[in-house]
């Protein structure tokens, strides 16, 4: 099965970028900080700068690592599903469950180490940029010398293969089971999420003005409520779809194709949510953190810092994941619709009214993802400003808001319009009778 993985990779690689750049992307991230870690570790670095780079290399490495599985696991799954048939041809042919499993994640397997070697020299060049920032704001001596190590090399390409074996398991093993998930389950690992989010928001309240921490139970109960909110997507969509009424023939269709893929679109619904809050919430707060120590006339320490540093990373990892994750989920599923897109056309719709439709999907996507997602950011940012400066809800935030929901429309809109257009090139009855 291994060989006829190596074989279907070589039929049809263009299946197989989606998964190829989500990890190139995340191992070189992965490398990228915890390289931190092998040049902390070297003779003669002294605490300061020891510390510094090892927690760089921890918090962040850690979320990249987050990061990757969401963004494999989510191209990969589109990947199966829309290779259905092409599954189900297998087993009538007399392979078996295992077997097709087997060849799955060899393909899975296969395509992530291409991309992790890929990754090692970028992520080599990133290290050294990554260390430079940190000295050129006085947090790690400039006598430190960069090293890319083993860490860093076996992290980044464990922590990928992993990735994508397990995604790729569990993407193939639902296909192969026929068997719906749980919706039970999911609701519990919701709630909880949910509980534990407005838990870490509310305890900020505990903490002083100056406490150096003030930031952290607002960030991780923002994340919680998110992960809360993306979770229930599918029922989040279906509530918002069953109160919304477009006009006009595009809007109501919009609105029905929505309501029956509701399912199919939490992947980029997820995307939307988790984007919107923590860029926002982190953003927000960092602003909110910067002007506050200004306006006390006080000197950043180097904790304080390296918090900054880490959160404006953080948020560029997200940003750059999210964007991945959304052009890939978007495309894949848009570029799947070609025969429906066709029998729409052959039944006397033009190409604009197709292309109506997807904008209209594309809208409503966005607005549900950016409202959730703003629902989570504030409910961390507000408590954080409460303590920190007694004001509510800060300045910072409109403006912040609007740059991270102008980039969220921008992608949805902007990927399924892009791929659309693409899809419609093909003439209407070819591109019924080709996927048929």
């Amino acid at each position: 099965m291994f060989v006829l993985a190596l074989r279907s990779i070589r039929q049809r690689p263009g299946r197989f970028l989606a998964t190829l750049l989500s990890a190139f992307l995340g191992t070189a991230i992965i490398m990228t900080f915890n390289s931190m870690h092998d040049t902390a570790g070297q003779p003669g670095v002294d605490a300061v700068s020891s510390d510094t780079l090892a927690t760089s290399a921890g918090v962040v490495g850690g979320y990249g690592t987050l990061l990757v599985f969401f963004a494999v696991a989510s191209t990969l799954t589109v990947n199966v599903r829309q290779r259905a048939a092409e599954l189900e041809l297998l087993r009538c042919s007399g392979a078996t469950p295992a077997q097709i499993k087997r060849m799955v994640v060899g393909e899975a397997v296969a395509v992530a180490l291409v991309g992790a070697a890929l990754a090692i020299g970028p992520a080599m060049l990133g290290g050294r940029v990554l260390l430079e920032m940190f000295q050129d704001g006085g947090q790690v001596a400039r006598s430190v010398e960069y090293s890319f190590g083993p860490i860093a090399l076996a992290s980044g390409v464990s922590i990928t293969l992993l990735a994508a074996a397990g995604a790729a398991f569990l993407a193939v093993r639902r296909v192969t089971r026929r068997r719906r998930e749980r919706a039970g389950a999911r609701r519990f690992l919701a709630y909880g999420a949910l509980a534990a989010g407005a838990a870490g928001v509310c305890s900020t309240f505990l903490f002083s003005a100056t406490d150096e921490m003030l930031m952290a139970p607002a960030a991780q109960g923002t994340i919680m409520l998110s992960v809360g909110f993306a979770l229930l997507s599918p029922r989040l969509l279906k509530g918002l779809l069953d109160r919304l009424a477009l006009s006009g023939a595009s809007g109501w269709l919009a609105v029905r194709n929505l309501r029956q893929r509701a399912a199919e679109l939490a992947g980029i619904l997820v995307s939307l949510i988790m984007f919107t809050a923590v860029s926002t919430a982190t953003i927000t707060m960092q602003a909110v953190e910067s002007d506050a120590v200004a306006a006390s006339g006080l000197v950043k320490s180097v904790d304080a810092k390296n918090l900054e540093t880490l959160n404006l990373t953080v948020v560029g990892i997200v940003t750059v994941f999210v964007c991945v994750m959304l052009v890939n989920s978007l495309y894949a599923a848009t570029t799947y619709r070609s025969r429906e897109f066709g029998q729409q056309r052959l039944a006397g719709a033009t190409p604009g009214q197709v292309l109506g439709v997807v904008g209209a999907e594309g809208a409503i996507l966005t607005v549900a993802g950016v409202f959730f997602g703003t629902l989570a950011g504030l409910a961390g940012v507000v408590p954080f400003t409460v303590v920190r400066t007694d004001g509510v809800i800060p300045d910072q935030f409109l403006g912040t808001w609007l740059a991270m929901a102008a980039v969220a429309a921008a992608v949805t809109l902007g990927t399924s319009l892009f791929t659309a257009r693409r899809v419609l090139r093909t003439p209407a009855v070819l591109a019924v009778v080709q996927v048929a």
